[in-house]
């Protein structure tokens, strides 16, 4: 099936490691030359060299951060995956207004910020596809209070701007991973910690009985970017094995 993006141009976020690392491999298989942006230079451009791509070494919690990732596209973002993703505090406990701060900041607000950058530069081509990478939790209550309300904040976004674009030719769609699995990542790190009760997670809250990998939210995503995506617009997506509660 040929989807579409050879020649297009991809912004995406967060793109040195996990999920977001997996996600522009796929797209620059299918030959979109990617632009990735992260904070960390040295690992933006190792994986820019290695996708044959550019990046963006910047802070995108920020107005100033957004903007070098957009330039760094030089004129063309034909589409935009907001990946990037923060967590501030585990629990009522040790979670207050400071900590819903830094949430809206590390989730909701570059999303917000590099879309409406970003829809010009797709409105000026008549196509574009944004996809914004929320959570199983964004779907449904649980983990920690303020990801949970930034991840839900983050898949109104998506659905309110949908019905706004989508006479211009794009779509804005959100995927909500379930638990996944990556070297570094999260759940790597608790399995390191304490393999029991992590074995005894998978047994009780997965239904495939295994963690979902980094390259199959990688292929929802790419398959949402593509022309074949079309008319999927506002939606959002469960990539989670079964995971989620949610009836809808």
């Amino acid at each position: 099936m040929d989807l579409g993006l050879a020649g297009r141009t991809a912004l995406v976020t967060a793109a040195t490691r996990g999920i977001g690392l997996a996600i522009a491999r796929s797209l620059a298989a299918e030959g979109a030359r990617v632009v990735i942006a992260a904070r960390t230079k040295e690992d933006v451009q190792r994986i820019a060299a290695e996708l044959h791509g550019r990046g963006a070494a910047a802070d995108l919690t920020g107005e100033e951060g957004c903007r070098a990732a957009v330039e760094a596209c030089r004129g063309r973002i034909d589409i935009l995956v907001n990946n990037l993703g923060l967590r501030a505090g585990s629990s009522w406990a040790d979670t207050g207004v400071a900590q819903f701060e830094q949430g809206m900041a590390g989730n909701l607000y570059p999303a917000a910020r590099l879309s409406l950058l970003a829809l010009p530069l797709m409105r000026q081509r008549g196509w574009g596809r944004i996809v914004v990478i929320s959570s199983v939790f964004g779907r449904e209550s649980g983990g920690a209070p303020a990801y949970n309300a930034t991840k839900a904040a983050e898949i109104s976004l998506t659905t309110s701007l949908a019905r706004q674009v989508g006479r211009h030719g794009i779509t804005v769609n959100a995927v909500a991973p379930g638990s996944i699995l990556f070297q570094g990542g999260s759940w790597w790190r608790r399995r390191e910690a304490d393999p029991a009760a992590v074995a005894a997670f998978v047994e009780r809250e997965l239904p495939l009985g295994r963690f979902g990998t980094a390259e199959e939210v990688a292929d929802a995503v790419t398959f949402l970017c593509s022309e074949r995506a079309a008319l999927i617009n506002g939606a959002c997506l469960p990539v989670d094995g079964g995971q989620s509660r949610s009836n809808i």
